[in-house]
Formats: C-alpha cells, structure tokens, sequence
C-alpha cells in the first residue's frame, strides 16, 4: 500500500481571519503616515512671510521761541536759534513772498502743529499755505528766515526793502520790532494766522 502523508492538522478559520485583519490594520496604519507626510509637505509655505510693514513716522510740529539779541532785545527765532522775521506786504495771514522772494527770504515751514517754545503764545501760533507747503504764523504774520543768516544771533534781514516791502523780526507780541533799539510799532497783534495744522521744521 502506498505510504500517506503525514497529517497536518489545519489552522482554524477564526485565528486565520484574526491574521488577515491584523496585516489590514498595518497597511491602513502605514498608508495613513504617508499620506500625511505628504500632505505636510506639500502644505508647507513656498515663500518667506512677507515683513511688517513699519509705523508710520509721527509729523513734529516746527517750534517758536523768544531769544534776547544784544541789539534787537527779546525777539522770536525758531528752534535752531535763527532770526524769524515778518514781510510787511503780508496780508489777512497769507503770504506775499514766492518763487526768488522766498529764495531769500525761506518760508519757516512745518508738518505737524507749531510748537510753542519758552515766552512764545501757543493761541497765536497758527499755519497757512504757502506754495503746496504749510508756512508758520505767528498773530497772524507768516515767519520767514533771512538767507544772510547763518547762524543763531544774527539779523542782518532787519530793516530792509525787498520785493516791495519792509522785513522786520518780531517781539514775543507779535509786533514788527522797527528800530535797533527795541522800540516795537506797527506789524499789528491780531491773534490768529491761519488753520491750526501744520508739523516739523522746514527750511
């Protein structure tokens, strides 16, 4: 008789089920990181984070005070020290001196409100245009600089006739100061001299 082959016993169905499912769980485990990491990559940004744009920068209004000159006495100078003057054709606060007048004689200009230094009234300082720039007021008398100067002190501007009018510095009233004595007359003291906006020094 020929020889039979050994008898393997078989595997029960449910352990072979248990195998199979657990194989499944694997595959699902290992197809679901690569899907992931996929997706991470492919979601990660291309470009760097645009910057911040900076805040904007703060308009400084240009600064009056009183300063005492040994010849002129106590008279109005921007924060720099330099003589401010009045143009006696100025009226109604606007300014009269433009293209080579204000060669000569630069308009003290601002970006922000007026600042008012030591012995200087904060009500009479005031603004108005002035060839697309905003001129300082003072009582109603746009503030210029003379080109002659050059540093604080100096007024050699005082006194003279230029483009159809007298330039005079200013007394902490507002007043044109006429004589190198000090002695103050005309240039008026209304308060006012234009809109109230205006910043920064310009010249």
């Amino acid at each position: 008789m020929p020889s039979r082959p050994p008898f393997v016993p078989r595997r029960p169905l449910h352990r072979r089920a248990a195998a199979l499912a657990a194989f499944g769980v694997v595959g699902l485990i290992a197809a679901g990181c690569g899907t992931a990491a996929t997706a991470a990559k492919t979601t990660a940004p291309t470009t760097a984070p645009a910057a911040a744009s900076p805040p904007p920068t703060l308009a400084t209004g240009a600064t009056v005070g009183v300063a005492s000159n040994s010849k002129l006495g106590k008279i109005l100078v921007a924060a720099n020290g330099r003589t401010l003057y009045l143009f006696e054709k100025d009226t109604g606060g606007k300014s009269s001196c433009s293209g080579s007048c204000a060669s000569v004689w630069p308009p003290l200009t601002t970006s922000g409100k007026p600042t008012p230094g030591s012995g200087v009234s904060a009500s009479a300082l005031g603004t108005t245009s002035n060839g697309g720039k905003t001129q300082v007021t003072y009582h109603d008398h746009p503030l210029y600089y003379y080109v002659s100067d050059t540093s604080a002190g100096q007024a050699a501007g005082q006194g003279l006739k230029q483009f159809g009018a007298l330039w005079y510095v200013l007394s902490a009233q507002g007043q044109a100061i006429t004589s190198s004595a000090g002695s103050s007359s005309g240039g008026g003291s209304s308060s006012g001299g234009g809109s109230s906006s205006g910043g920064g020094n310009g010249y």
